[in-house]
């Protein structure tokens, strides 16, 4: 899954969850509109074309990241 915000880095979207910024997110093609509303998700960025350079995985509640590992 991808942030609906393109971080270039996992520090940089670590660093918006923790100044409280609503993250949210979504599964790109056509598994798309399936993402679970709370419960724990992997993500990876940047977002496609580029070549991904991090990984993580996020707590979700009610569509928004809460933390990030």
């Amino acid at each position: 899954m991808y942030t609906d915000q393109n971080f270039k880095t996992k520090k940089a979207l670590k660093e918006a969850v923790a100044a409280g910024n609503d993250v949210t997110y979504h599964q790109p093609g056509p598994y798309g509109g399936n993402e679970p509303a709370d419960g724990t998700i992997s993500l990876e960025g940047p977002h496609f074309p580029a070549a991904h350079t991090w990984y993580a995985q996020a707590t979700v509640v009610d569509g928004v990241i809460t933390k990030v590992k």
